[in-house]
């Protein structure tokens, strides 16, 4: 049986002591302490302490205790550069995908009806806050009394209000800091812009970021409509329109319009029942079709009953008064030179949509036909059975068949609508723009604008200023 080894026979194992460690990470790197006092320099060397490890056992080593003493005169580099970028990495692998975001100021449809107090000469201590409003495209109707739910919150701070009626150089970086705190997880992102119509006090700019966040945790689709985005449009007085940056998005093929409340200010079926003293009863009936409230062919034939008995001239005499959007004219033009093929697809009449299609040069009308009593030269109240109603799916349908007819790729095509009945061809064509659209449709769509002329899809494109009006010169 082996004997306990004597006492004091071999040195002790060294222990991990409390005294070891530091509650300061800078105290635990020599070129962080403080210089040593004169008195306590230490002059032993590397030698002498190998030279000593043999004889005697390690006391326990102080804390403070520094066996080389420091340089008082310099800081020591320690060659660890420290930060969650890769600064070896210039710039981002070649591919990455980019984003697109147009910014819009809406000048002339200011949100914030009533001016900042910091602001505005007129405000008076006693004055009474306005009325909450539901902002358009935020919820299927605008009157509160029928939202089913809280009150709105109020309104963020007008920000366009303090630092300026267009895209400030602030309501820009705030943009950007928004982008970036959105992907999930961090990745640095490069940004770059462009003032589309002017570098002084823009109206539009166009910013381009990559790399988009990550599609795993959050979707295109889901960032459109982030809750970050409206509350910076809200705040700033602006629409963003975000687009997937590729050659396709600058170069289209095929732009289709909705007519009634799009290319002109007028719904036709309105128009015609005015003639009949119905106007109420077909507008109603109307608006509740637009905002996807009632279905759309059952709503559209329940109209066109009313009009029997109307003389089949009066298309003839409502020409007179169909007013054309702002901005089409000019827009159709611009289009037709870049060589886009253009199509109206209305859930309105024939005869009007063949007439604007001559005025603003599209190539293709598809609307309903009425039927004609040929022997008293009225409408009979039905729709030519032989010709398909236009209404949503007729209007996707259309949109995918003048593609095809041309060899268009679908991703280069531009559908442009307001109505519940424009939502499948917004959402099939390469671009869909809700366009002063009803607060349902605005929800829904792909993206919306609510720009005063229609000449503004243009910067959609990547088009400046210069260009624009080099074309619809």
């Amino acid at each position: 049986m082996s004997l306990p080894n004597p006492a004091g026979s071999r040195p002790a194992r060294p222990v991990l002591r409390q005294s070891f460690s530091s509650s300061s990470f800078i105290h635990d790197h020599q070129q962080y302490k403080p210089p040593a006092p004169a008195p306590a320099i230490v002059t032993q060397t590397i030698g002498n302490v190998l030279g000593n490890l043999n004889e005697s056992p390690p006391s326990a080593i102080s804390r403070n205790a520094n066996p080389i003493s420091p340089d008082p005169k310099r800081v020591t580099e320690s060659g660890i550069i420290h930060s969650i970028f890769h600064h070896q990495e210039g710039l981002l692998p070649q591919g990455t995908p980019k984003l697109v975001a147009t910014l819009f100021y809406k000048s002339s449809e200011p949100v914030h009806p009533h001016v900042h107090p910091d602001s505005s000469p007129n405000a008076r201590p006693g004055d009474k806050l306005p009325h909450p409003t539901v902002p358009v495209g935020s919820a299927p109707t605008l009157d509160i009394e029928k939202i089913p739910r809280e009150p709105p919150a109020p309104e963020p701070e007008p920000l366009d209000h303090l630092y300026g009626p267009y895209v400030s150089q602030l309501c820009l970086t705030n943009f950007l800091q928004i982008i970036e705190s959105l992907p999930t997880p961090y990745h640095r992102m490069n940004t770059s812009h462009r003032c589309l119509d002017q570098h002084d006090q823009p109206r539009v700019v166009e910013v381009t970021f990559s790399p988009p966040p990550n599609p795993d945790y959050l979707t295109f689709a889901d960032l459109r409509k982030h809750e970050s985005i409206w509350r910076f449009e809200r705040e700033w007085n602006v629409e963003v329109v975000l687009q997937k940056e590729s050659v396709f998005r600058q170069h289209k093929r095929l732009v289709v319009f909705d007519m009634d409340s799009t290319l002109i200010q007028n719904e036709v079926i309105d128009e015609i029942a005015k003639f009949i003293g119905v106007e109420k009863e077909v507008s109603e009936i109307t608006e509740r079709a637009m905002n996807g409230e009632l279905d759309f062919s059952a709503s559209l034939k329940e109209r066109v009953s009313l009009l029997k008995g109307v003389p089949a001239d009066v298309f003839e005499k409502l020409k007179s008064v169909i007013t054309i959007a702002p901005g089409a004219r000019e827009l159709c033009k611009g289009l037709k030179k870049l060589g886009c093929k253009l199509a109206v697809l209305s859930g309105g009449f024939q005869p009007l949509a063949e007439w604007l299609a001559g005025e603003l040069g599209i190539d293709y009308a598809h609307a309903n036909h009425l039927e004609i009593d040929p022997t008293s030269q009225t409408l009979t109240g039905k729709l030519v059975p032989t010709y398909p109603i236009i209404d949503a799916n007729q209007k996707r349908s259309l949109l995918h068949s003048i593609a095809a007819e041309n060899g268009v790729d679908i991703v280069q095509t531009v559908a442009v609508g307001d109505g519940a009945n424009d939502l499948l061809m917004l959402h099939a064509a390469g671009l869909g723009v809700a366009f002063k659209a009803k607060s349902k449709v605005q929800l829904e769509a792909p993206t919306r604008l609510n720009s005063e002329s229609l000449l503004d899809i243009l910067y959609l494109f990547g088009l400046g200023n210069d260009e624009i009006q080099e074309l619809i010169a």
